[in-house]
């Protein structure tokens, strides 16, 4: 990495450089060869040069949408968590019944996660992390962070459910989720500690609506 630290996620997904336009063909395809080479090589090893030779693209065409690899890892951070997330819930993801809103999250968080790009990127993530901390602080931050204070805020407005801890309530909710994918699909577990999704959800949706 460049020897400073990472910057909050909402700032560097918009900001980080004045030039890029989510969306566009230039900027897709940027990303798209990006990811290849960031899922074939790991973030250390991943040069402008290469990602410039697998998206056909020339380097200044890369810098004219990124400022730097950081600035390219974070937009993939965007493309793969934040940006899927977002499309999947609206900008108002937390509303609605109890009920209904927690086995529409789970549901749809499981499907997402099981997506083997997903996977994928996720395991890149992981394997950098002991180097480049910052990478994995910043999923947590845009993915973990953002899903855990926003159901904890949910939780508060909802007085009926008689939760003692709306923040560990959270957290356990989300955490059950992300430990079931990481045992099942990236720790490949599925043939040694199978189970069916339905049962964690419906076993988690309980487990928070049973005190309401």
């Amino acid at each position: 990495m460049s020897g400073h630290s990472l910057k909050q996620p909402d700032s560097e997904l918009t900001n980080r450089s004045g030039h890029h336009v989510p969306g566009t063909s230039k900027y897709e395809q940027i990303l798209q060869g990006a990811m290849r080479v960031f899922l074939q090589h790991g973030y250390a090893s991943t040069s402008m040069d290469r990602v410039a030779a697998e998206a056909g693209v020339s380097k200044q065409t890369i810098y004219s949408h990124f400022q730097d690899k950081e600035g390219l890892f974070i937009a993939l951070i965007e493309r793969v968590t934040t940006r899927r997330f977002q499309i999947e819930f609206g900008p108002e993801p937390f509303h609605g019944e109890p009920a209904t809103l927690l086995r529409r999250l789970a549901e749809t968080l499981l499907s997402k996660m099981a997506d083997q790009e997903y996977i994928a990127f996720i395991r890149t993530v992981i394997a950098e992390s002991e180097r480049f901390p910052e990478l994995a602080q910043l999923y947590l931050r845009t993915v973990l962070q953002y899903g855990m204070h926003g159901l904890t805020t949910y939780f508060d407005s909802r007085p009926e459910l008689n939760l003692p801890d709306s923040e560990a309530t959270a957290r356990i909710f989300f955490g059950s989720l992300v430990a079931f994918v990481l045992a099942q699909e990236v720790l490949h577990g599925k043939e040694i500690m199978p189970m069916e999704s339905d049962r964690l959800v419906n076993s988690l949706v309980r487990l928070v609506l049973g005190s309401a």
